[in-house]
């Protein structure tokens, strides 16, 4: 997929799309094979995400599939319900108008369905998944992926005390 494709059909304003690239990243798969996907991210992320990614893959912390959203005709539901790991869609935070930051292609969610988003209500989204220390591809405190991550300045879903969101990291942009 081209960035083109992979931006066709969102919403952002140009001053957003323009930040965005697409990046090609090896990925160890649920099948004990290497594959590669595709991010969507903000430019001047783009270095460390290759970096954290790689050695992610080196670990071989196994991930389902990397999709940029747009396959999913910008359903963030449609996505997570396909375990599909993903960074930039305009959209806002669930159940509010805020625009979240995966907006901004500052967010990334990692295979949804084995570590879904509990809101403060209790209820579990993707619906039909389950956070199950044991079952491969589920990230924990303290694994290569959180290490890696906050290595680098990243945020964790994890770690928030009103909800949790184990799939999500997080980087806020930096103000001088």
């Amino acid at each position: 997929m081209t960035l083109i494709e992979a931006l066709n059909g969102t919403l952002a304003p140009d001053n957003i799309r323009l930040q965005m690239v697409l990046l090609s990243i090896p990925y160890w798969g649920f099948d004990e094979q290497e594959h590669v996907g595709q991010l969507v991210v903000c430019n001047d992320l783009a270095n460390e995400v290759r970096e954290i990614f790689r050695i992610i893959f080196e670990a071989k912390f196994p991930i389902e599939k990397m999709i940029p959203i747009s396959k999913y005709n910008w359903s963030d539901e449609r996505s997570t319900d396909d375990n599909n790991s993903s960074a930039f869609n305009y959209r806002p935070i669930h159940l509010t108008n805020r625009l979240s930051i995966h907006s901004f292609g500052r967010a990334i969610d990692i295979n949804p369905m084995q570590n879904p988003y509990i809101a403060i209500d209790g209820s579990v989204h993707p619906e039909t998944s389950t956070y199950n220390p044991l079952q491969p591809g589920t990230i924990l405190d303290g694994d290569i992926v959180v290490r890696t991550f906050e290595q680098f300045g990243w945020e964790w879903g994890g770690r928030w005390t009103d909800r949790k969101d184990y799939q999500h990291f997080q980087k806020n942009e930096v103000h001088s």
